[in-house]
Formats: C-alpha cells, structure tokens, sequence
C-alpha cells in the first residue's frame, strides 16, 4: 500500500467534523455514485478481515501531527521562556505538535506542542445556527405544538483570501484496487457536493489542492504507534499497560441515499479517539512502512445495521499510524 496526503481548503462552514471514519463513509458514497455499486462492492472485499482498499486520516492542520493521549508523566516538564515551569492547565492546551519535530524523543514532544489558538485549522469555531421544522402543507413554521425552533452547530475553519485554511488527510492506498487519481476524485466529488450534516444546505464543501505521496514517519527503535483517526483497538493483541486512547460511541447514520432506505440508524459502535498510543504485543504483527495502519474493519452482513438493504454497511475502524519510541518505562 502508498501513502498519499491530500490537502484540502475548507470553502464553508461545516455541519460534522472530517474525521477518518466518517470521510471513508462518504468516500464509499462517491465511489459507487461515480463507478457503481459491483465496483464499491469488489474494492470492500475483504474489509472485514484486514484488508481494506483505502484507509483516511482526520483532516488534520497541514503539517501538524495531534498530540499522544499519554499521561502528563511520561513528558519531560515544560519550561516558559522565563526558564520556569509553565501551569498545568498551560500544558494540556499544547495539543499539536509540528511535522518537522517527529524526530525528537516522545518525553520531549510536549515542549514543541502548541496550542490549537496558534494553528490554523486545528479548532475551527463553533457557532449556532437556528433553525425550524416546517409544515410542508400549510407552509407555516410550526413545531408539534407549534412554533418550536431549535440549533445545530456548525464548524467555521475560518481563514481568508490571503491566508486560507489548508487541511491535510493521509490516505493509505492499496493501488492495485483503487488508483490515485480515482482517489483524488472521489475526494473531489464529496468537496463538490458536501461533507457530512446539511450538505443540502451548502455545508460541507471543499476543494482538493493536491493528492501527493506522502510517506508517514517512523522513529528508529519504534514500539508504539500514534493513530491519525479514531480506530478500533479491541482484540488486537495490544500492550495494555503502554497502550493509551480516549473512548467515544460513534452512533452512526447511513449517509447520502441510505437514509430513505429504511431505518437510517447504525449500531453504535465504541472507539479509540485520534491520538491514541498502541503497543503492539506478543503475536500481533506491528504496522511497517508497507502497511502503516492498525485497527479493524466493522461491520458486513447485519453486523451494523438491521436495514435489510444495507446489511453489507462496514465501518473504518483502521487508522494511519505514525511510529514512535516509548521510553521502556512508566517515567510517573
């Protein structure tokens, strides 16, 4: 498989964050709408069984890597400019870390982490917006009980004509099933029409600046993996005493026609946030530079859905990696 980093910039506002395992779902959307549904389903074959055709990151702030989900103790401590330690609080703010400082020991990586107000694209805001249910026969705004308006949030990435937001989404390719530039253009037509919640309505839109290889790093001595979207770490064999992540439950929709096929509803399903760390253990083969991914893929059969036509609905639940070398001890 080849690496391949597709930069994007944001055109709109947006009604759900581009995640990894959401972009892939609407990926598998645009593919079918541009080459049918019996090429979708030959490049899913084998999914499930740790073989998947594409594997996207989070659309991440250009040349920046999140920070890992270790505990304060295994970070060097952090002095100002003022050669004093900085405040706690301070620290945790220090989510991102720049490209070019892979390289440096982990333990260090917090003292060239910055803050997501110093990056941009790394915290889009987020705004209200107000809305209300309309009757489609008497045309008049009312609720159930009548006028009844509600918000949605919506993610604003910000920027301007001088100095746009640029977002950066690594996509590991299996190019025997799926070419780069088809990639590129599937990537292409979700920017045409949207991403995510309330595409109809204008958000979600973005164009694609470049589809370029890309190789994902890995630090010499590596034992331990940081992950570019969320994952599914469960049954993997993993060190579990130098294995770090944050748990969130996707409760999932089908997307784009799948929602008037029945019920639009997934099962929900529990994963590793962005960020997390995974020691590989005895008898899991580690990810390499050929495969740079860890995970599973969710899903096939009825496995996620009880809509009887969607039964072969998969999830991503593979994530790009990066390498990087844990200190052989707890330092806390």
């Amino acid at each position: 498989m080849k690496t391949y980093r597709i930069t994007l910039r944001p055109l709109t506002a947006f009604g759900t964050r581009p995640l990894g395992d959401t972009l892939f779902g609407q990926l598998c959307w645009a593919l079918r709408h541009r080459h049918g549904e019996a090429q979708l389903q030959e490049l899913l074959e084998g999914y499930t069984g740790g073989q998947p055709f594409a594997v996207l990151s989070d659309a991440l702030p250009l040349d920046y890597l999140p920070r890992p989900a270790l505990p304060g103790a295994w970070f060097a401590q952090i002095l100002g400019e003022d050669g004093l330690p900085i405040e706690r609080k301070a620290a945790k703010k220090r989510s991102w870390l720049p490209w070019d400082r892979h390289g440096e020991p982990v333990d260090a990586w917090l003292q060239h982490c910055l803050p997501a107000s110093q990056i941009a694209g790394a915290a889009p805001e987020v705004h209200p917006q107000p809305h209300n249910s309309l009757h489609r026969l008497t045309g008049t705004t009312t609720g159930g009980e009548g006028f009844a308006p509600y918000t949605m949030t919506q993610h604003w990435y910000g920027g301007h004509e001088n100095e746009p937001v640029t977002l950066a989404v690594h996509a590991v390719l299996d190019e025997a099933r799926l070419s780069a530039d088809a990639l590129r253009q599937g990537m292409s037509d979700m920017g045409d029409y949207g991403f995510g919640r309330d595409a109809s309505m204008g958000l979600g839109k973005y164009e694609v600046l470049a589809c370029e290889p890309a190789e994902l790093p890995a630090q010499p001595g590596t034992n331990a993996w940081l992950t570019l979207a969320p994952c599914v770490p469960q049954g993997l064999r993993l060190d579990s005493r130098r294995s770090f992540y944050q748990t969130f439950t996707r409760f999932g929709r089908h997307g784009d026609i799948g929602v008037h096929m029945g019920s639009p509803f997934k099962t929900p399903v529990l994963l590793a946030m962005t960020g997390a760390v995974l020691a590989t253990g005895s008898g899991f083969k580690p990810p390499d530079s050929e495969n740079p991914w860890i995970g599973q893929g969710l899903g096939g059969q009825d496995k996620l859905t009880r809509n009887a036509a969607l039964f072969g609905t998969v999830q991503q639940g593979y994530a790009p990696v990066v390498g990087i070398r844990l200190p052989e001890r707890n330092p806390g």
